[in-house]
């Protein structure tokens, strides 16, 4: 119980401390625990419906949530995402932390990546926006993460959506996607509901004293410990992946 909300605080601390999804941080901490990793990815995934539906309903007090411009995009991710319980059983534990791997190295490199935003939003076809949202729905949360790491490049960068915006609907999306899977992955008897909304309920407390201390550090000090958080879960994951397999 204690390694629980331990690993639930620290969770809900780094997500709300460095704006990034929680599922990032919680697979490598529950792998270290010794948890198998589709449990792990399963865990994972019913933090993501606490953290998500938290975050976004601060995000719509905040007024910063376009519930219009990612529904459809949300509505694909739920329908992506509702397969990513059978692709996750298709392949062994390896091949998935080799998946997550090449993730958490994507997430790195996007650090150094600057996100140019443009002046005017672009009009895109609905059935595009679904398509996208199927894509990031599936292949996020097969591996236990909400996708919105991948979706906010998009919206920014081909959609032309204002950052903060974005990023609000990334959260948005995570409700869609994280809640089909949940539902996917429990299908497939990964989820353990005991230890997930144990770390769920307590990284909501996490998420809250994170985003109290993000506020009060400079942005580059913020982003080298980031940067450092990365390097720690990749080199982890290499070790896992090419030397204890």
């Amino acid at each position: 119980m204690i390694e629980l909300l331990t690993v639930g605080l620290l969770t809900g601390f780094l997500s709300g401390f460095f704006g990034i999804g929680g599922g990032t941080i919680l697979v490598p901490l529950l792998l270290m625990l010794g948890i198998d990793t589709k449990t792990a990815i399963g865990i994972s995934v019913v933090q993501m419906v606490f953290g998500s539906i938290f975050g976004s309903y601060i995000n719509h007090k905040k007024g910063t949530l376009d519930v219009a411009m990612i529904t459809f995009i949300g509505l694909g991710g739920f329908v992506g995402a509702s397969l990513s319980g059978f692709i996750t059983a298709a392949f062994s534990n390896k091949t998935l932390e080799v998946f997550f791997l090449l993730f958490a190295t994507f997430a790195l490199v996007r650090l150094f990546m600057p996100v140019k935003e443009a002046a005017e939003p672009k009009e895109v076809k609905k059935s595009i926006l679904f398509i996208i949202g199927i894509f990031i729905g599936m292949m996020s949360i097969t591996i236990g993460v909400g996708g919105s790491i991948m979706l906010v490049p998009i919206l920014v960068g081909f959609l032309h959506v204002e950052l903060k915006r974005a990023i609000s609907a990334g959260l948005f999306f995570v409700v869609f996607s994280s809640i089909a899977g949940l539902i996917s992955h429990t299908l497939e008897g990964h989820v353990d509901f005991q230890r997930g909304i144990i770390i769920g309920i307590i990284s909501l407390l996490g998420v809250y004293i994170g985003i109290h201390f993000k506020d009060k550090i400079e942005v580059t000090l913020q982003k080298k410990l980031i940067v450092i958080f990365y390097v720690f879960v990749v080199a982890y994951l290499m070790k896992r992946v090419f030397i204890n397999g």
